[in-house]
């Protein structure tokens, strides 16, 4: 299948690039071309911006694509720039959890449908335009009005977390307990779903197996809290975290009641997803060990 990525040099969108590569498709892979990748002769690049519709139409005129995986669409603006521009049979971008207007568990896709809200044509932008989850709704929107939904998958993710994380969430707490900084931490007992970033990425690369369309939930199966990251942490490292209301505020903070992902849908087209419990525990480890040999994480 040829296969257009856009994006795909930093977190999750390598391992997807890693796995369409490892599946037989033909990749091409399209960013500004600032970040270098590892790919070799196993990709064709194409250097673009995607907020100017003319590099759009002067790197892909006269191409067309089974499908285009887009990882950098933030906006209604991005999803209307791409669908007038680019000649493809699927269209399948990464969204996220953020889209649903509660946080509970058991989140069906059926809670947001972009097709509801009033489409307003914008950019990404939290001083002037569309913060994330705002831009993420918008983008949706744009998706439906304009590209055919049998064609179109909208991939909800929740928070994604690994090795390469570069926003370093679970690393802050690991940090914090080894080094005995004081955090805050607003309800160290609120359990929210994750995926990890090897997962997500080959997530959109399974798609391409199925005839999923629409909202599509992925996450691993389970979830956990900030308590149990610190309790894990501590046994493993022999350190006590110190919670403070003058610490260091920690990430996810803001989700003040339990969260997770339904994933049924997913699942009947026969994609699996992993136990959070399998592999969460040893990225805390991974963090740790990195600390404790003064590595660069």
């Amino acid at each position: 299948m040829k296969v257009l990525v856009l994006g795909g040099t930093r977190f999750f969108g390598v391992d997807m690039v890693k796995k369409l590569i490892a599946d037989g498709h033909e990749v091409t892979l399209a960013n500004r071309g600032r970040t270098p990748d590892s790919f070799g002769d196993s990709v064709i690049r194409k250097v673009f911006d995607h907020r100017d519709e003319e590099s759009i139409r002067s790197a892909f005129s006269g191409e067309h694509y089974d499908a285009v995986i887009d990882k950098i669409a933030y906006s209604s603006n991005d999803i209307r720039r791409i669908a007038g521009n680019i000649g493809m049979d699927r269209y399948i971008f990464a969204s996220t959890g953020g889209v649903y207007p509660t946080m509970h568990t058991m989140i069906t896709e059926d809670e947001f449908r972009p097709e509801s809200i009033e489409l307003k044509w914008g950019e990404r932008d939290p001083e002037n335009g569309f913060d994330y989850d705002t831009g993420k709704r918008q983008a949706e929107c744009a998706a439906v009005k304009l590209l055919p939904e049998r064609d179109t998958v909208m991939v909800r993710l929740p928070v994604v977390i690994g090795e390469n994380d570069y926003l370093r969430r679970l690393l802050f707490y690991v940090e914090h307990v080894m080094t005995g900084k004081p955090m805050y931490i607003a309800n160290p007992d609120v359990r929210i779903c994750y995926i990890s970033q090897s997962e997500a990425g080959g997530f959109f690369a399974d798609i391409l197996r199925t005839d999923l369309c629409g909202a599509v939930n992925a996450s691993s199966i389970g979830s956990i809290s900030p308590g149990e990251f610190i309790a894990y942490a501590e046994g493993l490292t022999g350190r006590k975290a110190v919670l403070s209301d003058e610490g260091d505020p920690a990430p996810y903070n803001g989700f003040v009641s339990d969260y997770t992902l339904d994933t049924r849908k997913a699942e009947s087209s026969g994609i699996e997803f992993q136990y959070l419990g399998d592999w969460i525990y040893s990225l805390i480890g991974y963090y740790a060990d990195g600390i404790a040999a003064g590595a660069e994480l």
